[in-house]
């Protein structure tokens, strides 16, 4: 099973796409060891003092597919779910610093929490799904994907060139453009798809 993640895949405006829309997707992975599944709550790692949050929805791969036309793309789509990209911050600083890659950063344990996984059919408009995040109460992350960069069926095209996409593979398609921010102990976090809250864990 691969994870892979897209950087700087959301706009606040539509208008913005435009400008930010080259070609270049931004693409990274993490381990699997790096899931958190069932709503356990997640150990605060000791590789940082800057631990920060990006609510993103989560895309399986149903079927093996390289080389796979954007317009067939959706097909491969076999189940959503909602997920927590982690970012220890002050670990990607210094990597980004002597241009090294980012995986100490993003694929640490607990890096990727997500939630049980819906059926496609539940999702008819992929350009207008809403999910959002809250900490301890607070909403601080709300999005929707008709704001994304690059949509759900460009991203497993451009990744396909690259590599064989799988059954189960997991593809993290980027988060909200406004309201990411650090984490800490103790904090609840609470993420909802289409209103349904289905990530719902603590830091310890």
């Amino acid at each position: 099973m691969k994870i892979l993640g897209i950087g700087k895949n959301y706009v606040n405006d539509k208008s913005e796409i435009s400008t930010y829309k080259n070609g270049k997707q931004i693409i990274f992975s993490k381990p699997s060891s790096s899931l958190v599944t069932n709503n356990k709550d997640v150990a605060y790692p000791s590789i940082t003092k800057q631990l920060v949050y990006e609510v993103e929805l989560v895309a399986k791969i149903g079927k093996a597919g390289k080389n796979i036309p954007e317009a067939e793309a959706a097909d491969y789509i076999s189940e959503l779910a909602i997920g927590i990209d982690y970012t220890a911050k002050d670990v990607l600083n210094l990597y980004r610093e002597t241009k090294h890659p980012w995986d100490l950063a993003k694929g640490f344990d607990g890096a990727a929490p997500i939630s049980a996984f819906q059926p496609i059919e539940n999702f008819p408009a992929l350009d207008n799904i809403n999910f959002d995040l809250t900490i301890n109460g607070e909403l601080k992350q709300s999005g929707n994907t008709d704001l994304m960069i690059y949509n759900f069926s460009e991203i497993i095209a451009y990744v396909s060139k690259f590599m064989t996409l799988e059954p189960g593979d997991l593809l993290f398609t980027g988060t909200p453009a406004s309201g990411t921010g650090e984490i800490q102990p103790g904090d609840h976090l609470q993420a909802r798809l289409e209103g349904d809250l289905l990530l719902d864990f603590k830091m310890v």
